[in-house]
C-alpha cells in the first residue's frame, strides 16, 4: 500500500466533469484506490463518494493505492489533479 499527499490544481476542483474523468481513470486499475480529505476517506472508483467530498481547488488530500498496479494507478491519478484542467 502506498500513499501521497497532493494538492489538487484543477480550475474546478473535482467537481462535475473533472470529477467524472478522475473516477473514470481510477477504474482502469486493478489496484483498490481511495482519496481521503479531513479524515474521510471514499473509494476513488466512486462518483457518488468522490463528489460527497466537495474537493476544491488548491486543497490537499492523500491517495492511496493497494494492489499490484498501485504505482503506476498513483501516478496516474497525481498527474490528473496536479495540472490545471483543459
Amino acid at each position: 500500500m502506498i500513499e501521497r499527499v497532493v494538492k489538487i490544481k484543477l480550475e474546478t476542483g473535482l467537481q462535475s466533469r473533472p470529477a467524472a474523468h478522475f473516477v473514470q481513470e481510477a477504474n482502469r486499475y486493478t489496484a483498490h484506490l481511495f482519496l481521503e480529505k479531513d479524515g474521510k476517506r471514499i473509494n476513488a472508483k466512486s462518483i457518488m463518494g468522490l463528489m460527497s467530498l466537495a474537493v476544491g481547488s488548491g486543497e490537499t488530500v492523500t491517495l492511496i493505492a493497494d494492489g499490484t498496479d498501485e504505482e503506476i494507478a498513483l501516478n496516474e491519478l497525481e498527474t490528473l489533479v496536479s495540472n490545471k484542467y483543459k
